[in-house]
């Protein structure tokens, strides 16, 4: 079985069989020990959801497992990171994350990342998948996360996730002079040129993916005119924001891997998840966050001249998407 290709597996006829047991049993090249690890590192999912290992099949499944390398065996560990907690019950957690730190252990960060954290301060969560991380964000974006605490509330989430009824808004700051306003509808996939990077593509070839923008400030740094965006998601695809603001010539200030200038010395994507409004898995009602921008954007929109707190308290208020005109 070569290692990195991903495994299909048609569960019909497997109704009632837990997710574990149904797996092992189609693999028995796979260790019991090592399948549970790639469970537990959500590697083992259906519809791109990640399961528990005792989820019971319906028979109609098709799970997909992505073998793990040898270095993910230990992966799985406590580390004692900080954690920035906004909010905690006993559902979920919600949680600001900085720039700089992965979110789950993957090839090239076995350790070190929120997941290792998250299972030192909080150790009932290796129960749960990717300790109960039910999204993410890529490394160098900062902001916010909500990691599910049972098996009721990672399966809710997801599955707002999936209807897209979970909001997610971010700040970003793009290169160039921006729209008032749009909607960019692109399929994604993987960069036919490059394994790191994520391209927008033709209907088809693609997961579907829509991001709606408004331009918030505008201001310059040097020679070049920037723009201060709110976007908003309708879905959830890697690396969506860099990708879709590339597609239309206006890769985010500081993303050299999609093309983006390194102004003012900022040498991320500028890109901060700010607020996320969800329907909360104990009672249905609606719950919302919002995270400001971390210090080294607010001085990044100084240097162009954008006033950071009035952009904000502009992003507060409602966002009515609107095609671009």
């Amino acid at each position: 079985m070569p290692l990195l290709d991903l495994i299909e597996i048609d569960a019909a006829g497997a109704a009632g069989e837990r997710l574990d047991r149904f797996v092992a049993s189609r693999l028995p090249q796979v260790s019991r020990t090592r399948l549970q690890r790639w469970i537990a590192l959500g590697a083992v999912r259906c519809d791109d959801r990640v399961l528990p290992a005792k989820t019971r099949l319906r028979g109609i499944e098709t799970i997909v497992v992505e073998p793990q390398p040898r270095e993910a065996d230990s992966a799985f560990g406590p580390e004692p990171l900080p954690i920035d907690v906004l909010h905690e019950d006993d559902q979920l957690i919600v949680l600001c994350k900085p720039a700089g730190l992965v979110v789950h252990p993957a090839a090239g960060n076995w350790h070190g990342t929120l997941m290792n954290g998250l299972l030192f301060h909080r150790p009932a969560l290796a129960a749960l998948p990717r300790a109960g991380i039910v999204h993410r964000l890529d490394r160098d974006t900062s902001g916010l996360l909500v990691v599910a605490r049972t098996e009721h509330a990672m399966s809710t989430l997801a599955a707002q996730l999936a209807d897209r009824s979970m909001g997610r808004r971010y700040l970003a700051l793009a290169d160039g002079r921006c729209p008032a306003h749009g909607c960019i509808d692109a399929a994604i996939a993987r960069d036919e040129d490059s394994r790191v990077r994520m391209a927008a593509v033709p209907a088809g070839r693609g997961r579907a993916a829509r991001t709606w923008f408004r331009t918030l400030a505008r201001g310059r740094i040097g020679e070049r005119e920037v723009s201060l965006l709110e976007c908003r998601l309708e879905s959830g695809r890697t690396h969506q924001i860099r990708v879709h603001l590339r597609s239309i010539g206006h890769p985010l200030v500081g993303d050299t891997l999609y093309g983006g200038p390194v102004l003012a010395g900022f040498a991320r994507q500028a890109l901060h998840a700010w607020q996320l409004r969800l329907r909360h898995p104990a009672d249905g009602r609606s719950a919302n966050w919002s995270s400001p921008m971390p210090a080294d954007m607010v001085e990044l929109c100084a240097a162009a001249g954008i006033d950071a707190d009035a952009a904000q308290r502009a992003a507060a208020a409602p966002f009515e998407p609107q095609e671009s005109r």
